[in-house]
């Protein structure tokens, strides 16, 4: 396909948010998507999921994974009203009738198209910004977590502060009847049960 046509294809149509079941999120998109390389005459242009890349602790080392930022929801770029305002039923039943749909999310009969900011606030990749990978460790200020690895494994303590750009953390824990922080690795703790 020709550059400029496919740069033409990306102006077209409003962003709406349809709301699928849970866990369906990429088998609607993926459906949409092939649906619309059939050659069909239908104002759908195309269909993401916001995702982000996240860092896990998992068995110890730092894993990047991708986690969507709304499970449950779809964008999808498609011009639902024609020029004279009213619904274009193709396109609305087109996304309705794909397996795992509930509907546009708004107002059932009229859903509103997101705005050009709130498009981009959900898909910073898309503003050209590409954000380092966030550390996800499953723990935040206050939680109890126990040391499962170094000099003070099996002790159990409370996280005073998370520095997640270092992957560090304070735990203060008891010492001879005292509390004492002590600075650890993500990896070195776990939520205590």
């Amino acid at each position: 396909m020709d550059e400029a046509v496919e740069k033409q294809q990306d102006t077209r149509g409003q962003w709406f948010v349809i709301q699928t079941l849970s866990g369906h999120e990429n088998k609607v998109r993926d459906t949409i998507n092939r649906q619309l390389h059939l050659g069909d005459e239908i104002p759908v242009y195309e269909a993401l999921i916001p995702e982000n890349k996240v860092k896990e602790i998992r068995r110890g080392k730092a894993v990047t994974v991708t986690k969507k930022f709304f499970p449950g929801y779809v964008l999808v770029r498609m011009d639902l009203y024609g020029e004279d305002g009213a619904v274009n039923e193709k396109a609305w039943y087109f996304v309705r009738n794909v397996q795992g749909v509930l509907g546009f999310l708004g107002n059932a009969t009229r859903p509103a198209p997101l705005t050009e900011q709130e498009f981009l606030d959900m898909n910073p990749a898309l503003a050209g910004e590409t954000p380092p990978p966030m550390l996800v460790i499953g723990v935040k200020v206050g939680d109890v977590v126990r040391i499962k690895d170094g000099a003070f494994m099996g002790y159990e303590g409370n996280v005073e502060s998370v520095d997640e750009t270092r992957g560090r953390l304070t735990v203060v824990i008891s010492i001879f009847g005292r509390s004492t922080p002590v600075e650890l690795e993500f990896w070195q703790v776990e939520p205590a049960v």
